[in-house]
Order: structure tokens, then C-alpha cells, then sequence
């Protein structure tokens, strides 16, 4: 008899849950918490489908972290800056892969471009789409509460101290997660008399000039950084243990690649082989942590630095669907993700599908992190798409009915991984051109469009 009545319980719970999440909601209320890519594509279409929202968003602008700010630390209003935007940055993904459905970028952008071409790329789509009246700017998000049914929301005007609580039937989370620094404090770092900082707070290189630079880590930001820190640094040092097979081979001789670091003393690094390299500087390149602190334990979420969990496809809350994260995916083209995921979530909001029962959605995920478990891989790469980053978009499709982001771009995206591979100094040197859904051309940019390949 006890079993039962449980097992009815949990019925009645999903029940429940089912008419409140499945069905449509009249003239639901949304709350976007960050006005970056995420943000404004999520705008974008809720306002297309006349959906009533506001966004948050805690500072003056909007772009995200593609907006570059010299300063380190926090902001005027003593928040801390979300950017990790560098000076000299350029995509590393070429220009039909960053750009967002139906909104392109101008004809004269080139193939890699910078972040303010890019930048201001996102505040033309503001513009055009007429985003920024529906966003509350200065709104500093304080807490998230799921209760009575609606999401309670917390935010407060950074300026004034007013705070508020609004009640929302749905919540979409576009804070990213490339804004708060994983900061491993290093062993006999309290000796170093040379500097140490987080990636997040380097700008420019210039401060490297004829010093020995220690760089730690090998993702995006710890190559790019590097590459860029040695054409000033008089030694570059590079610890990391990749498995990714760079075939670069023309590195400047005062680059040195090290292994991992042991220690570090007054003057210098000992690495784990042993080895000693005398430094000035480290740079640590050492990704980024997933960091919600509105969030509290009624999301039903298990949140760690290194995971949120359990989403269904890489987005929606399993235990509470009328949130949405946005952008949590990891190697992939993210803007077009982003979009694809904010496009999906519109229609869910719309009534236009409904989602599986939370044991199947339950099920999906759990297969995934079993598989994970199975190879001996972290729960942290639960994100990751690489090579099911168009069946996904394919699934995306499948569910919602949204238009399918074209097969075209993982393609390209897929061919521009392999002349990272090949050759990180010159990767930028290709223009891609869609020739359809399926088909691309690739070119050096300084060949004529008569040479290009067509690539399937």
C-alpha cells in the first residue's frame, strides 16, 4: 500500500507538472536574464511571436562579453566585469558560422573578424529588431525562486539600490558561462615575485614586452593568447597537456613547449619532468567555471563549477522546464547553437509543441552521462556536441518544428577544426562561402573566387 500511494504521488507531481509546462500558457511572462548573444537572439524571437518578456541585464550595454573594456576587476558601479574580451581578438570560427538566422553580416566583414566588427554586428541586431526597450539595463539579477508556480525574481538597480520581485511563468538563463575564471592557485605561488593573472583579466600584450611569459592551458584562449604574447615576449612558455595534434611547426625559437606545472618558487616554474624555466609573468588560461549564484535549490538543479545538471538537449531545467539555459553547449559553432536554442525555445513557450514526460527527458539525459561514465570521461563534457552538433540541430527540428540550421555549417565548421590542427597561423587565411544547405566554398583570401573548391 506505501508503494502506491508514492508511485500515485509522483504521478499526481508529473501530472501537475504536465498542465502547467505542456500546455500553453495564456500570455505567459518571460524573464531573460543577460542581454549578450544569448539574450538578444532570445529577444529577438520572443518579440517576433509577440510574447510578453523583459530582459535583465546588470550593465549599461548589451553584447555580453563581446564588448572589450580595458579595465580589469569591476565595473563603475563595483560589479564585477563579466567581459574577457582581449584587445587584439579575432573569431576563431569563420564569419557564416558567427552570424545569426537571417541577419547577416555585412558583405565587408572579413572572414575572421574582430570583436568590434562583431560588436557592433550585435548592436545592429539590437537595433534593427528593436530590442532595447524591453530591456531593463543597470538590473542586477539577485535570486531566482520557483514558487507557487511562477518564478519569483529578484533584481535590483545597480545605480539606485531599488530592489524588485516580478513574478515570470518562464525564466531563459543567457549568461554564458565565460565569465567567471577557474582560478587554480598554483603551488609556492605565495613566493613568486613575478605576476599572476586569470586570462579573464589580460588585454592587451604589451605589458609582456622582453619578459618571460608562462602560459598554462591549451583551449582556445591559452593558443591564441600565447601566439600573440610571443611576438613581444623575449620567452614564451607554454604549459599544457593537449591531446589535440597541432602540426604547427614554424612556433618562434623562443617558444618552448612544458608539461604541467609543479611548482612554482621566487624567481621561476619547476615543471613535472623536473624541468626549470626562470619567468616575470603567468597568464592562466585555464577555462571558465558555470556560475548561477540567483539560483537557489528550487531550481532542482545540482550546480558545480564544472556542470549544470540534469538538462534536457544540453538546455532545458528536467525539473522545472519553464527554465531554459542558453549556450551551455561546448565545441560548436555557439552563436548558431545559441540561435537554434532560442528559436526551439520560443516555440515551447508559443504552445507550438510540448515536451516529453520528465521520466523520458530523465532518460535521454541519463543514457548520456552513462555513456560518459562508461569511457571514464568528467561529467563536465555532459556539454560537450563536437561531432553531434548536427544531429542535434537535426533533433532540435525534429521536436519543436523549427526551420533545421543547414548541415553547411557544421561542414565548415568541421574543416576549420582541421586547419587549426594543421596550422595555427594561418587558419585565418580562408574565406568560406555557403553555396547552399549542404555546400561551401573555401579559398585563401588573397586568390581569386575562380580558384575556390567546392567542398561537400
Amino acid at each position: 500500500m506505501y508503494k502506491r500511494l508514492v508511485f500515485c504521488g509522483l504521478c499526481v507531481v508529473n501530472y501537475i507538472m504536465c498542465q502547467n509546462i505542456q500546455e500553453k500558457i495564456s500570455n505567459p511572462r518571460v524573464c531573460v536574464i543577460g542581454a549578450g548573444v544569448a539574450g538578444l537572439s532570445s529577444a529577438r524571437y520572443l518579440k517576433e511571436e509577440g510574447i510578453n518578456f523583459t530582459v535583465l541585464e546588470c550593465t549599461r550595454y548589451v553584447g555580453g562579453t563581446w564588448r572589450f573594456d580595458p579595465r580589469v576587476g569591476t565595473d563603475e558601479n563595483g560589479l564585477p566585469l563579466h567581459t574577457s574580451m582581449y584587445k587584439h581578438l579575432r573569431t576563431n570560427l569563420p564569419k557564416p558560422t558567427m552570424e545569426l538566422n537571417g541577419y547577416r553580416l555585412p558583405d565587408d566583414t572579413p572572414s575572421f573578424p574582430g570583436w568590434e566588427r562583431y560588436y557592433k554586428y550585435l548592436r545592429d541586431i539590437a537595433k534593427h529588431f528593436d530590442i532595447e526597450k524591453h530591456i531593463q539595463f543597470l538590473h542586477l539579477v539577485e535570486s531566482v525562486k520557483r514558487t507557487d508556480n511562477v518564478w519569483k525574481v529578484k533584481h535590483k538597480h545597480v545605480v539606485t539600490g531599488e530592489e524588485f520581485v516580478e513574478d515570470y511563468d518562464f525564466v531563459i538563463i543567457g549568461t554564458g558561462h565565460h565569465s567567471k575564471p577557474n582560478r587554480p592557485i598554483l603551488n609556492g605561488e605565495e613566493k613568486f615575485k613575478g605576476t599572476v593573472i586569470h586570462s579573464h583579466d589580460y588585454r592587451t600584450p604589451e605589458p609582456y614586452a622582453h619578459r618571460r611569459v608562462l602560459i598554462i592551458g591549451a583551449g582556445p584562449s591559452g593558443m591564441e593568447i600565447s601566439l600573440i604574447v610571443a611576438e613581444v615576449a623575449s620567452r614564451l612558455i607554454h604549459s599544457h597537456h593537449s591531446p589535440a595534434k597541432f602540426d604547427t611547426t614554424h612556433f618562434p625559437s623562443h617558444y618552448v613547449k612544458r608539461p604541467d606545472v609543479k611548482e612554482l618558487n621566487e624567481t621561476g616554474v619547476v615543471f613535472v619532468d623536473g624541468s626549470f624555466e626562470e619567468v616575470d609573468d603567468v597568464i592562466l588560461c585555464t577555462g571558465y567555471e558555470y556560475d548561477y549564484p540567483f539560483l537557489d535549490i528550487s531550481s532542482g538543479l545540482t550546480l558545480t563549477p564544472r556542470s549544470v545538471v540534469p538538462l534536457y538537449k544540453y538546455m532545458v531545467n528536467i525539473h522545472e522546464p519553464s527554465m531554459v539555459f542558453m549556450g551551455l553547449v561546448v565545441r560548436a559553432c555557439l552563436v548558431v547553437a545559441i540561435d537554434a536554442q532560442a528559436r526551439y525555445t520560443t516555440a515551447l513557450i508559443k504552445g507550438n509543441f510540448t515536451l516529453p514526460s520528465k521520466k523520458a527527458m530523465m532518460a535521454e539525459w541519463q543514457a548520456r552521462s552513462d555513456l560518459l561514465h562508461a569511457k571514464g570521461r568528467p561529467l563536465s563534457d555532459i556539454h560537450l556536441l563536437a561531432d553531434k552538433e548536427d544531429a542535434y540541430y537535426e533533433e532540435l527540428t525534429r521536436e519543436s518544428g523549427i526551420a533545421r540550421v543547414p548541415p553547411v555549417l557544421y561542414k565548415i565548421r568541421d574543416m576549420d577544426t582541421k586547419a587549426k590542427l594543421q596550422n595555427l597561423y594561418t587558419y585565418r587565411n580562408y574565406v568560406y562561402t555557403v553555396l547552399d544547405n549542404e555546400t561551401f566554398t573555401r579559398r585563401l583570401e588573397d586568390e581569386s573566387t575562380t580558384s575556390n573548391n567546392t567542398v561537400m
